[in-house]
């Protein structure tokens, strides 16, 4: 009965995901070594879970192992320099059958249709062809790339033709020239070009590793694009594998697209955890924000009500209606998460005697214990400061000691400010406590 629970609440928590991602663009890429990955099967059972869920969707694959392997075949070693192939004659050779092969072995995967499987039922279609123009790349510092390239030109219209048919476009990293060359490309500037000139909702970029801080912390959930080029930055060293996504990411979202993400590709379901969850599981990166912290607005109305009613329900807030709050909003600072208001308060303050009240102090169940509630109370601070505040005052049944920790000092009732008395309620028997600043 737990499981099933879990999964009644999973899929519930998900479905405002499904509605939003029904009928948005996704372009997501992958590197020839998660093609040859024992468990890229799974990854093609999410590929089709997405189409079915109505996401118009664009796949990038990489061929670099697939490459090496040919020419080592061969007894050539593969050339490199600043991590980019130099693709030769016998190079560019190689590059073809990798790319036809892998192509073909991916769309072979998608077809699948085997009764009592994930792709049961799929009857998907995908579409491949020569959508990416390409130039070469010439000689830098003196080295020849030979038959490296960089896209030039995505024909966009004919990729929406294929999505507007409700196909599966696939993209190899090769790109052609009008006078009939082939060029070897990146597949994660493909991948870039492809969401930018598509307009894409979401670039998703399939990796080798999670994204690490490499001055520790862990794995790094979200960034902005500033914080992602101060890093890069700060780390020149840092491995490819990541770099190289997190410099199209920078790209992308300079471009126009609102969410990039970077998913470790060997953590089983975690496309479907990044993309139908709040919290995801890879780092996001997004010009502005992920989660913001701001003053409130009519708009917030509704998120707070729903955030409050709970405590409000267990008696730990006084109960708000929509219209007080309204007639309140310029009070209230909010924190908001992917849409999702997951944190508010509000600062009633009285210029004239120098003195306001801390309210309605909430934070979501999903997202306590991670400071949210000192970052409410410091921004109360600042802005009480600006007011040129003396006192702030707090009426509370069930979270003193919580704001004792952070300096509050009991106090009672009939200390009060005549104003707020007047709105005592006896009944709840709040805590008073204050704290001068």
């Amino acid at each position: 009965m737990i499981l099933q629970n879990e999964f009644v609440h999973w899929f519930r928590a998900s479905s405002p995901y499904i509605h939003a991602h029904r009928n948005k663009t996704f372009v997501v890429c992958f590197g020839g070594e998660a093609v040859l990955a024992e468990d890229f099967d799974h990854h093609v059972h999410d590929f089709a879970l997405l189409n079915s869920l109505g996401i118009r969707l664009v796949l990038v694959h990489g061929i670099r192992p697939q490459i090496d392997q040919r020419l080592q075949l061969l007894g050539s070693e593969p050339r490199f320099h600043h991590n980019l192939r130099i693709t030769d004659g016998q190079a560019l050779q190689c590059v073809k059958e990798a790319a036809g092969l892998v192509r073909v072995e991916i769309e072979a995967l998608l077809s699948l249709g085997l009764a009592n499987s994930p792709m049961a039922g799929a009857k998907m279609k995908v579409a491949s062809g020569n959508f990416v123009t390409a130039k070469p790349l010439g000689v830098i510092d003196g080295v020849d790339y030979g038959y490296t390239g960089e896209v030039r030109r995505i024909d966009s219209v004919a990729i929406h033709q294929q999505l507007d048919q409700d196909n599966v476009v696939l993209i190899s990293p090769i790109g052609y020239s009008p006078s009939g060359e082939v060029f070897n490309l990146s597949a994660e500037q493909v991948a870039t070009a492809v969401a930018i000139a598509l307009k894409a909702e979401k670039l998703v970029l399939l990796t080798e590793q999670d994204c690490f801080n490499p001055d520790g912390g862990g794995q790094i959930q979200q960034m902005t694009t500033a914080e992602v080029t101060a890093l890069l930055q700060q780390h020149p060293d840092m491995d490819n594998s990541i770099s190289q996504p997190l410099k199209a990411a920078i790209q992308s979202c300079e471009a126009g697209i609102s969410r990039v993400h970077l998913i470790n590709r060997a953590l089983d379901g975690a496309l479907l955890l990044e993309l139908f969850s709040r919290d995801g599981i890879g780092t996001l990166i997004s010009s502005a924000p992920y989660e913001e912290l701001r003053p409130a607005t009519l708009n917030d109305i509704g998120g707070i009500l729903e955030l409050i009613k709970p405590l409000e329900q267990q008696g730990k807030l006084a109960k708000r209606s929509r219209e007080k709050i309204e007639m309140e909003i310029a009070d209230y600072i909010v924190i908001e998460r992917d849409g999702l208001i997951i944190g508010c308060t509000a600062l009633h303050a009285n210029l004239q005697r120098q003195f306001g009240v801390i309210a309605c102090l909430a934070v979501h169940g999903d997202y306590q214990r991670s400071a949210r509630g000192n970052r409410l109370l410091e921004f109360i601070y600042r802005k009480a400061k600006q007011q040129n505040l003396k006192t702030l005052y707090v009426l509370s049944t069930q979270t003193m000691h919580w704001f004792i920790e952070r300096g509050f000092v009991p106090s009672s009732a009939e200390q009060l400010p005549d104003t707020i008395k007047a709105l005592y309620n006896p009944e709840r028997k709040s805590k008073v406590l204050y704290q001068n600043i």
